[in-house]
């Protein structure tokens, strides 16, 4: 038997669960709403759920293959629920998947946010294991990874900058999103790339049904979606778009500053027949900011995707998938007198194949391959006198390609493993000019004062960028298992190993737009990561509560680390102020949350460490941080997070969020020096000090008003993000005095207490 899940809106369901009662048969759809399931001949009763949607129950007499349609009915009185992970009907806590978590889009748009803009990576905050470098920082870590270490993709177009406004906003649109998949860990072997997380967001495919839109008017932004048939039951559209317009209030002011973004997301949808069809996604983003016309920093992203869905038959499906992604960056410094830009954009080809072989085992196999160019920086001179030399880095190619195969079985009642394996073939080329190096070594030691010193090229040749200058082939094992002990608790247990063989350099810990990507290649070694998770997972069956809890281990080999003073800026030698050294991550991670009734959230807590070390080359030398293990930037060792959504009345929701964590390491100088009048710092070691510690409480009330139209809808949502005004520390600089003359900490916040209003309406 098999078919399709959908909506009201003919959206696809993916994740719903098809239940055969009284027994242990069941299966969940794909991310295209459709499911197979193998049963013996007779009469069952199926079941079909998913949080937010009425049960549907259907007497089934089974003589013969049969294809079967769902149509699910939102139910209004469940709308409070917040969709977070699979584990919730018993037939997840049988899916061997851990270190997953899932938001769909009604949940992203209960957490209160600054400037009340509904952001997704705000909401994947607040789930365990993932943090970020504070507020205003762009990105997100998981299990103590930098940023770079997440593979995220909008409809499997990568995306390499998430951020707006250098990371107070995300560049996901909310009413464009139908929900997002998160793997920390356990991650199945068609993905690839990189070495800490996954975030696989899905958009909405639009309503064939008829013309709908929905929309809002906040402080500093506003936003207008609309979806609906091309031909009905056939096609359908999805057009969003939003932007800021803060700048024009700055205007008014005669203040000369501007800032702003705006994004596009598409989606165009086409069923050809019963058995292929063929979508579009596309995304256009841009953010502006000018200082005082002498500063001009110009971003964004851009991606295309066209994807062929065929149905060879009930227990075979495929999905060919080409895209574009681009990302951009221009900086045009007037003051000075020169424009920089750099790019990085990738074609991507996979083909993959859904096979059911039977109800206790399937198959998900396939092909990948992604051409990358990377542009590091181009320099170009504005003015006739601004003493700045045009110069353009190498360009840098290279392919990734890869074979994957995942399979999930069923080996008993009681046990259920998933298991595959990803071989990558990473091909780096040749850049156009080669720099040759004494010992071929870039990166020199001097051990009379113990400090690393850039090497001089004693040559260069003429590269061929069609030829391939290094290879790297890997072997990526992936398994998870999971033992059933009732129908409501299992244990899981999980090992991943993943391979990285692009690298962002940064020397900061939230990573600006101004940051470069680098390929694997002679001097910059794949990161290569292997993760251990064990957790127990429990859906307690007379009270409306889960609980989730882990722990991992991961480490990771080649991870790139910087010579004390490494200048990355414009530099087309990279390889000479760097070093490759090692990470590790380990921790526990509590998540317990309430599914049903009035009061619905979540409590998550993290406790975790985070360290990086890079031991000398040769016994004379000291590496980085005397060789000793050091807290990375992302370390926080307790993060905690309390979520809640409360429905008052018909038309008042009440939603609160509290978070608490430890400030991330930092330096501080332990001395100082003086030197031409000039008082110089002095440090030891590597992130020794910490910020202080973080905390913050959100709250937000939403008021619908009852309708006076059918066909239109509408909400207000007042806001207080950080309520009693904390002034949470971005950083702390370290100053002279200019009264006193003494030396004085001084702390740098960028949000104290924030209200918001907003105006929504869907019709």
């Amino acid at each position: 038997m098999s078919g399709s899940v959908v909506d009201d809106t003919n959206q696809p369901v993916a994740g719903a669960n098809i239940i055969v009662e009284n027994s242990s048969t069941g299966t969940v759809t794909n991310d295209r709403g459709e499911y197979s399931i193998k049963l013996a001949q007779g009469d069952f009763t199926l079941k079909i759920t998913y949080l937010g949607f009425k049960t549907i129950r259907r007497e089934i007499n089974l003589k013969s293959d049969k294809t079967l349609n769902f149509t699910l009915d939102p139910q209004t009185e469940d709308l409070e629920e917040v969709v977070v992970s699979d584990n919730i009907e018993k037939i997840n806590i049988r899916d061997p998947e851990m270190s997953v978590s899932k938001l769909d889009g009604s949940s992203i748009k209960k957490i209160p946010v600054v400037f009340g803009e509904v952001d997704v990576i705000q909401s994947l905050l607040q789930l365990p294991g993932v943090s970020n470098a504070g507020e205003g920082a762009s990105g997100f870590n998981v299990r103590g990874g930098a940023t770079d270490q997440n593979l995220i993709l909008i409809d499997d177009a990568l995306i390499y900058n998430s951020s707006h406004l250098f990371g107070f906003f995300s560049i996901f649109n909310p009413d464009a999103v139908k929900n997002l998949k998160l793997y920390k860990g356990g991650i199945p072997a068609n993905y690839g790339g990189r070495v800490s997380s996954v975030l696989d967001i899905k958009q909405k495919t639009g309503n064939s049904q008829k013309l709908k839109g929905e929309g809002g008017v906040g402080v500093i932004s506003s936003k207008l979606t609309l979806e609906g048939p091309i031909q009905k039951d056939k096609s359908s559209f999805l057009i969003s778009g939003r932007g800021t317009y803060a700048h024009l209030f700055l205007k008014l002011t005669d203040n000369a500053n501007s800032a702003y973004f705006y994004d596009l997301n598409t989606k165009l949808n086409f069923d050809i027949d019963e058995k292929n069809s063929l979508s579009f996604s596309g995304y256009y983003g841009l953010d502006y900011v000018n200082i005082n016309d002498s500063f001009t920093n110009i971003y964004g992203n851009a991606f295309g995707i066209l994807d062929w869905s065929h149905k060879f038959n009930e227990n075979i499906t495929s999905n060919l998938n080409f895209s574009y992604s681009q990302y951009n960056y221009e900086l045009d410094l007037a003051l000075v007198g020169f424009n920089f830009e750099n790019s990085i954009s990738n074609f991507d080809l996979s083909y993959q194949i859904d096979h059911e072989i039977n109800s206790n085992l399937s198959l998900s196999y396939g092909l990948s391959s992604i051409q990358y160019t990377v542009n590091p920086g181009e320099i170009v001179p504005t003015t006739a006198d601004s003493g700045i030399n045009p110069r353009k880095l190498n360009n840098k190619y290279a392919f990734d390609n890869a074979a994957f195969l995942t399979v999930n079985q069923s080996l008993s009642d009681n046990i259920n493993i998933q298991y595959g394996l990803r071989v990558s073939a990473f091909l780096r080329m040749e850049d156009e000019t080669i720099d040759i190096y004494e010992d071929n070594n870039p990166l020199l030691y001097d051990e009379t004062r113990d400090i690393y010193v850039e090497a001089e090229p004693i040559d260069s040749r003429q590269g061929n960028t069609s030829r391939v200058n290094e290879s790297f082939i890997n072997f990526e094992p992936r398994l998870g298992l999971s033992y059933i002990l009732d129908d409501n608790t299992s244990v899981k247990a999980s090992y991943n190993r993943m391979v990285q063989n692009l690298h962002l350099l940064s020397n900061t810990s939230s990573p600006t737009p101004f940051d470069i990507w680098t390929p694997s290649g002679s001097f910059v070694k794949p990161q290569k990561l292997d993760q251990f998770a064990l957790g127990y997972f429990k859906d307690f069956e007379n009270i409306p509560f889960t609980l989730e809890t882990e722990v991992f281990y991961k480490t990771i080999a080649n991870r790139i680390d910087y010579i004390d003073g490494a200048n990355l800026i414009a530099n087309d030698a990279i390889e000479r102020v760097i070093l490759n050294g090692e990470g590790r991550a380990y921790g526990l991670e509590f998540y317990l949350k309430k599914n049903t009734g009035r009061l619905t959230g979540w409590l998550s807590y993290t406790l975790s460490r985070s360290e990086q070390r890079t031991p000398g080359r040769t016994p004379s030398e000291i590496g980085i941080n005397n060789g000793d293990w050091y807290l990375n930037g992302y370390d926080k060792t307790h993060d905690i997070s309390l979520t809640s959504s409360y429905e008052l009345n018909d038309k008042w929701q009440l939603n609160s969020n509290f978070v608490l964590q430890t400030g991330r390491p930092v330096n501080f100088p332990v001395g100082q020096f003086e030197f031409q009048d000039l008082n110089i710092p002095v440090f030891e070691g590597r992130n020794l000090n910490r910020l202080p510690t973080f905390h913050r409480l959100d709250l937000s009330a939403t008021y619908t008003p009852e309708k006076k139209n059918k066909n239109w809808s509408s909400s207000w949502n007042f806001g207080i993000y950080n309520v009693y005004n904390r002034r949470n520390a971005a950083s702390l600089n370290f100053e002279q005095n200019s009264t006193t003359g003494q030396n004085e900490a001084v702390r740098f916040s960028i949000f104290g207490i924030v209200p918001s209003v907003s105006y929504n309406f869907k019709f």
